[in-house]
């Protein structure tokens, strides 16, 4: 039986002093924190004697500087795959996210919350599993028998991960357990979903950290 294990890491802490829910616009890097987030998953992804053979990352600037330390540690250069991207958002460069009533005073953005299950503000859960899952699909075949490290970000990877647990995409986000630099590691066996494994490497960073923009 061959065992490939593709492992789905959320970014670190991305410095955000004005708690904008940023989306894919670009500008917005790691804190501090967040850079310490990413060496600590790197530290700990080379010391688990895995067998990773590649790391790839979203575009966008928070998911490469968190999968640089990781490359750099396991001696592996970092590809980009633009299906790894964060979800689309109508309320992209808004605030909106860090007082949720804001929505229901403001009329412009009324049109945009008809239908939370979809959701009707942004990309679907089922093109953002569609395209994530064609990425994981991807990496897990041209690296059969070993390990993949795929950076991306929380929605993405919390729906990728309610898809291969037979779940409803439609969630509370506070329910979600995706933390920063969180590993969400898809197990493969003969190319079959088999299983998966949470963890969180850098858990002792997380208290004081700002987990969801604008949030």
């Amino acid at each position: 039986m061959v065992t490939t294990t593709v492992h789905l890491l959320r970014h670190g802490e991305v410095h955000n002093p004005d708690r904008v829910l940023y989306g894919r616009l670009a500008g917005y890097h790691l804190s501090e924190r967040g850079h310490a987030m990413a060496r600590t998953v790197a530290d700990h992804l080379a010391a688990s004697g895995g067998d990773v053979v590649a790391v790839v990352a979203s575009p966008l600037q928070r998911a490469q500087e968190t999968a640089a330390p990781v490359g750099a540690a396991l001696g592996l250069a970092v590809g980009t795959d633009e299906r790894l991207i964060e979800s689309g958002n109508r309320f992209e460069g808004s605030t909106v996210g860090s007082d949720p009533v804001q929505l229901l005073r403001t009329p412009r953005y009324w049109k945009y919350l008809w239908n939370p299950l979809r959701p009707s503000w942004g990309e679907p859960y089922t093109e953002q599993v569609a395209r994530m899952r064609a990425a994981v699909d991807d990496a897990r075949r041209a690296h059969e028998g070993h390990e993949v490290v795929l950076v991306s970000h929380q929605l993405p990877v919390w729906v990728t991960r309610l898809s291969y647990e037979g779940r409803p995409l439609a969630h509370h986000p506070g329910r979600r357990q995706c933390a920063l630099a969180s590993l969400t590691s898809l197990r493969f066996e003969d190319g079959a979903f088999a299983g998966l494994h949470y963890s969180e490497p850098a858990a002792a960073l997380l208290l004081g950290a700002d987990p969801v923009p604008g949030a």
